[in-house]
């Protein structure tokens, strides 16, 4: 796990943004995993350790508890970056460019409704196609976006099915911004609330959902609580 840590993304928001936009620019191949505690956790199965550690990953820290741990380990980790600000970025700069989007995974009334606000709030994106997370042969599914040679590609399949697909099938493409966006289409759709701005500033997003949805408590408790335990016997092995 801690070689998760080294590698991870370390300067600010700014920076990655930035980093972002000229790698759309330049169609430079990027795969972005936004990452928490539980991310971590997925380490134990050999595929995802290997993608976690794959030259091709930039690991986002999306989870506070990972900037905390990280500064229990002695890597200075500059901040939080939540990857639905990674989502909304990708679109402002998709827009900005005229660039190619699509969008596969979440429910059909959710990507629906995602048309909707992309071809309303970002008129200029070419949103070459959408399909969403219930189809059987998602393999297949890659190979048809393929042909689309689309600029950015949002998978909503949830972690690790989500990371997993693009890795399998990322070294296929010529280019792409390829990031698994988990539940962001449901909060940009705006099927679900995000957290008011006073928790997004102190960190606090997990809580408005554990409040939202007790039954994320004993989720929370397994991923986050148990992961503290984990860097603090990770921290005397690395002395």
């Amino acid at each position: 796990m801690y070689e998760y840590f080294k590698k991870m993304y370390k300067e600010d928001s700014k920076k990655l943004f930035s980093l972002l936009e000229d790698n759309l620019k330049t169609n430079k191949k990027t795969f972005i995993v936004t990452a928490n505690p539980e991310t971590f956790s997925h380490g134990k199965d050999e595929e995802f350790n290997k993608l976690l550690l794959d030259d091709i990953t930039t690991i986002i820290p999306d989870g506070i508890g990972l900037v905390k741990a990280a500064k229990m380990l002695d890597i200075n980790v500059k901040e939080r970056i939540p990857g639905i600000d990674i989502s909304v970025k990708l679109l402002e700069f998709l827009n900005k460019y005229s660039k190619k989007l699509y969008i596969f995974g979440s429910k059909q009334e959710v990507i629906d409704q995602m048309k909707v606000i992309i071809q309303t709030k970002y008129p200029n994106i070419d949103l070459v196609g959408m399909t969403n997370g219930y189809v059987k042969d998602k393999d297949l599914v890659m190979k048809q976006i393929k042909k689309l040679n689309p600029d950015v590609v949002m998978v909503a399949l949830g972690v690790p099915a989500q990371e997993k697909l693009i890795y399998k099938h990322i070294m296929e493409f010529d280019k792409g911004i390829f990031i698994g966006v988990g539940g962001s289409f449901d909060v940009l759709s705006g099927s679900k609330k995000r957290a008011p701005k006073l928790f997004i500033k102190l960190n606090l997003e997990w809580l408005y959902r554990i409040c939202r949805e007790p039954s994320r408590f004993k989720r929370f408790y397994k991923n986050n609580i148990k992961f503290i335990f984990k860097i603090k016997k990770l921290k005397k092995q690395n002395k």
